[in-house]
């Protein structure tokens, strides 16, 4: 069906040209026209009906550079997009709105001031996508960013040509040309791009690039929005579902031909179930793939000769045993869902991230190892998934840091479009989506609008200052702890009239029992008055 469609040639753009659109974008912003919501809107409404219009285009360019299968295409790529622009266009006019600041946040004697919070665009950004979801990670924070009233340059990766040809079109035919542009080319075009000066860098790929990103940006004072990758851990308890953690586990590694940010590097599984857990894998995998992986029109193929040899490297010098999959073809591209048992921490598919679809399966024998090795070998990954019981599956969430978590299965938490994603630590900084690709292109900026007439009431600012009025504002404003020098709540009669106030919590229950206590409060001190007339 795509196939009709003739993709262009890779071109690089001029590196002559690229100062002049980064220009054209700042001076566009400065006009204030993306402050308009209506402005917004119209953008978000075209960005959503040329996802559309160009659909049939995308998924060839989609075949072409990752042979990856419409239903994947639809799935991640273009409608992802489209319902990215649905709920931006439905939510914006809160999104941008300016919220009152009241209590707790300004105490009662400022109030007067109409504290607000401002929601501004942050200016003209720079957004770098990256191969593996060419379409989704590229124009999924560009949504962000038109909602938040930016103008942006995109830079998608070079890796994925055709996609690169098709977005460029798309976005010059489709959106104000005065404010977006898209570039096209490799080291030499980011070069050029980083050279430039911007409000905000948005930037999904490899650690080691988004370093250098990083580092670049530092120099300008510019702030980035990082999303990269990380080894991820799974594990897997003797109180897991196993035929549904092999299944789900699985998965995570076929879709994409796991190219996934998200999916497991390894698998941390206790020593007594590896047998069981082995064949449960290669019964999902005779589900998925009755007549082979190679011969599935499903599963994509890796992006280019390069990565097809650095995962077939991790394979080569692995010390482990292939318990399901193993076949190559490099003349496809191809790689076959693959697991390996490997018995040291030590070992390529344990220690490099795979982005592929090839994992590890490490015994242990216990928890507690698990997240010791875990750690040692990823403080902050992007994501992690437990499959165990309630107790175990929360021990792993309050003793791992990651960017995201799945409970009993693989990277849910990154598959709804409008919940918050992002990564922590070395797999990242901020975080899109939803709301969040709002935030992230948005400056909160706090309000404060003083009524003449109020100029009496804060004469204690003004000198010569006057003692007396301090002291009169001190005993207005200032709160007393509840608690002494030792840290130990002190319980007099504030902390019981919380108490009472707390009790029974709200509804006619609570106000039941708070009217219980102040009977039996009533009836106590009665007793004590008798007693002492007595």
């Amino acid at each position: 069906m795509a196939a009709q469609f003739t993709i262009p040639e890779f071109e690089n753009t001029s590196l002559d040209i690229i100062p002049a659109l980064a220009s054209n974008a700042r001076g566009t912003f400065r006009t204030h026209k993306t402050k308009s919501l209506q402005w917004r809107l119209v953008q978000l409404r075209k960005l959503y009906w040329a996802m559309e219009d160009y659909k049939e285009q995308l998924l060839a360019a989609l075949v072409k550079d990752l042979h990856k299968s419409n239903f994947e295409s639809i799935i991640a790529e273009v409608d992802w997009v489209k319902k990215d622009c649905l709920f931006m266009i439905d939510n914006l006019e809160d999104f941008a709105k300016d919220e009152k600041l009241g209590a707790p946040a300004v105490p009662a004697s400022f109030s007067l001031m109409k504290f607000r919070t401002r929601k501004e665009p942050l200016g003209t950004v720079l957004i770098i996508g990256p191969y593996n979801y060419p379409v989704q990670l590229l124009l999924a924070p560009l949504v962000g960013a038109i909602g938040a009233g930016c103008t942006a340059v995109l830079k998608p990766s070079e890796m994925t040509p055709a996609c690169a040809m098709v977005v460029r079109e798309l976005i010059e035919k489709r959106l104000d040309p005065n404010a977006f542009a898209v570039v096209n080319g490799g080291i030499p075009e980011t070069n050029a791009l980083m050279a430039e000066k911007w409000d905000k860098i948005f930037f999904t790929g490899s650690a080691q690039v988004g370093t250098i990103i990083a580092k670049k940006a530092a120099e300008t004072l510019t702030p980035v929005c990082l999303e990269l990758g990380g080894k991820n851990p799974a594990f897997v308890t003797k109180n897991a579902n196993l035929a549904l953690a092999a299944r789900r586990l699985l998965w995570g590694k076929t879709q994409n031909a796991g190219q996934v940010c998200m999916s497991q590097n390894y698998v941390l599984i206790d020593k007594d179930i590896v047998p069981t857990f082995i064949e449960f894998l290669k019964e999902s995998y005779k589900d998925m793939f009755p007549n082979g992986a190679k011969a599935s029109p499903d599963l994509a193929r890796i992006v280019n000769p390069r990565h097809f040899h650095r995962i077939k490297k991790m394979l080569d010098e692995t010390k482990g045993k292939i318990v399901m999959g193993g076949q190559l073809d490099e003349s496809e591209l191809f790689i076959e869902p693959t697991a390996v048992l490997v018995n040291s921490v030590g070992d390529a598919m344990m220690q490099e991230e795979s982005f592929g679809p090839i994992f590890a399966i490490y015994p242990v024998h216990s928890l507690d190892q698990a997240l010791n090795i875990a750690a040692s070998i990823h403080r902050t990954p992007l994501s992690l998934f437990s499959f165990g019981s309630k107790a175990e599956n929360n021990r792993v969430l309050n003793e791992m840091t990651s960017g995201g978590a799945t409970l009993n299965d693989t990277f849910f938490h990154g598959s709804v479009n409008s919940v918050p994603f992002g990564g922590v630590g070395d797999s990242g900084w901020g975080a899109y989506r939803g709301k969040a690709s709002f935030d992230v292109f948005t400056h909160f900026r706090t309000v404060a609008e003083t009524p003449s007439w109020a100029d009496g009431l804060i004469r204690v600012r003004y000198m010569p200052y006057d003692w007396s009025r301090l002291r009169l504002l001190q005993r207005l404003t200032t709160q007393k702890p509840n608690f002494d020098r030792k840290g130990a709540i002190i319980k007099g009669f504030g902390y019981w009239t919380s108490l009472l106030l707390g009790l029974g919590g709200k509804g006619v229950k609570g106000a039941f029992l708070r009217w219980l206590f102040v009977l039996a409060s009533g009836y106590a001190t009665m007793f004590v008055l008798e007693k002492r007339r007595a």
